[in-house]
C-alpha cells in the first residue's frame, strides 16, 4: 500500500470525526487498460469533496455525482462499473477498451479504518473484509500482502507494507533511500552493526538492527517482495549480506560502488558457494544511470531502479543528452 492510500483512510477519519457523511471507493476489478491499478482507494464526502483517484481523474467527478444523487444505495455495499461500452470509455476518457469496477461502501466507525492506520503505523499488514450484503467488516493480520478480490459474498483488501527493503548502512545515502522508499509501500529495515552510525539516524518509519547483516538475512528470511541495497562501501559488512541476499529469493539485490570495485567485489564472492547465476543477478554499481553525483540523486537513481524491477519493467536508455541541452544552474 502506498502513501496516497494511507492518506484517503486518514482523511476520510477526519471526515467522519467532524460529522461528514463518506463512501469509500475501492478499484476491485479492471479489464483491458486503466488507467489505476486494483487496489486504489478514493473518498468521496457528501459535499463534493474527495480524497485519492481511481482513475487518473477520468470519473471521479461522475462518480462523486452519482454516489450521491437520489436513488442511490448508500447503506451498504456497491458496485459501479465504468466502461463498459465504447460510448462510456469515449466519454470518461478512460483508454480504448478500458473497464473498471468500484466496491464503494459507507464510512462509519464500524468500518475499522482506525484498526487499519493502527496495524499500517506498526509495520504490519492488515486484512480487511467488508460484507456484501450486511455491510460488516473484520480487520485480521497477514504475515504477506494477497491481491484484493471481491465476490458475491465480500470484499478482501490487504493494507500495510507488502514489500520489505533491506538496507546495509545507516549512512546519509541510506537515509535518503529509507525516506522515498517508505511513499512506496516498503517496510524499510536498517541494519549496521556500527554503533556510531545508528546513532545519527533520523529517519521516521523504519526499523533500525544493530547485528551483522548476513545473521539478520538468515533470521527473518528474504521472499519475492524483498530487496536488499548495501550501502556502507565497507566490504566487511556489505559482503556478508551480499552472500545471503543472492542466495534468497529477493527480487532486487544491489550494491554500491566503483566499477572497479564491483569487479573486485564479484571475484570476492566467487570464493564462496555462489553459482555464477546467482553473483550475476547482483546489481552493482547499483542505480539507473542518470549522471548522479549527490546522495540525494543517488537515492533517485536508486529507487527508480529499485521500482522498474518490481515492475518488472526493463528500462532502455533511448538517447543521450547533448552537451549544448545539458542544464544549467
Amino acid at each position: 500500500m502506498d502513501s496516497m492510500d494511507c492518506e484517503v483512510l486518514e482523511t476520510t477519519l477526519q471526515w467522519v470525526k467532524h460529522g461528514h457523511s463518506a463512501m469509500l471507493g475501492t478499484v476491485v476489478r479492471t479489464w483491458g487498460s486503466a488507467p489505476r491499478p486494483v487496489g486504489s482507494l478514493v473518498t468521496l464526502r457528501q459535499d463534493g469533496l474527495l480524497k485519492g483517484s481511481v482513475s487518473g481523474g477520468c470519473i471521479e467527478d461522475d462518480l462523486v455525482r452519482r454516489v450521491w444523487e437520489p436513488g442511490f444505495a448508500r447503506s451498504k455495499p456497491s458496485l459501479v462499473t465504468y466502461g463498459l461500452s465504447a460510448d462510456e470509455a469515449h466519454r470518461f476518457g478512460l483508454p480504448c477498451g478500458g473497464t473498471m469496477q468500484i466496491f464503494i461502501e459507507p464510512v462509519a466507525p464500524e468500518s475499522e479504518l482506525s484498526t487499519v492506520l493502527e496495524l499500517i503505523r506498526a509495520g504490519r499488514i492488515a486484512r480487511r473484509r467488508v460484507f456484501r450484503e450486511t455491510g460488516k467488516v473484520t480487520v485480521t493480520t497477514a504475515e504477506t500482502a494477497g491481491p484484493v478480490s471481491c465476490d458475491d459474498i465480500a470484499l478482501e483488501s490487504f493494507h500495510g507494507p507488502a514489500y520489505r527493503l533491506l538496507i546495509i548502512g545507516a549512512g546519509q545515502l541510506s537515509e535518503y533511500v529509507a525516506r522515498m522508499s517508505t511513499p512506496l509501500g516498503y517496510r524499510v529495515t536498517v541494519c549496521d552493526p556500527r554503533e556510531e552510525y545508528l546513532a545519527g539516524w533520523q529517519t521516521p518509519e523504519t526499523e533500525l538492527v544493530k547485528e551483522m547483516p548476513d545473521d539478520l538475512i538468515v533470521r527473518v528470511g528474504l521472499d519475492r517482495n524483498s530487496a536488499v541495497i548495501a550501502l556502507t562501501h565497507d566490504p566487511k559488512i556489505d559482503d556478508l549480506a551480499l552472500l545471503e541476499a543472492l542466495k534468497s529469493p529477493a527480487f532486487y539485490v544491489g550494491a554500491i560502488g566503483s566499477r572497479a570495485n564491483c569487479r573486485k567485489r564479484r571475484e570476492r564472492l566467487r570464493l564462496f558457494d555462489l553459482t555464477d547465476e546467482q553473483i550475476a543477478a547482483l546489481r552493482a554499481p547499483i542505480g539507473m544511470h542518470i549522471g548522479a553525483k549527490t546522495p540525494p540523486e543517488i537515492a533517485i537513481s536508486i529507487v527508480a531502479e529499485l521500482t522498474s524491477y518490481r515492475n518488472r519493467v526493463e528500462v532502455v536508455q533511448t538517447h543521450a543528452l547533448r552537451p549544448e541541452r545539458a542544464a544549467t544552474v
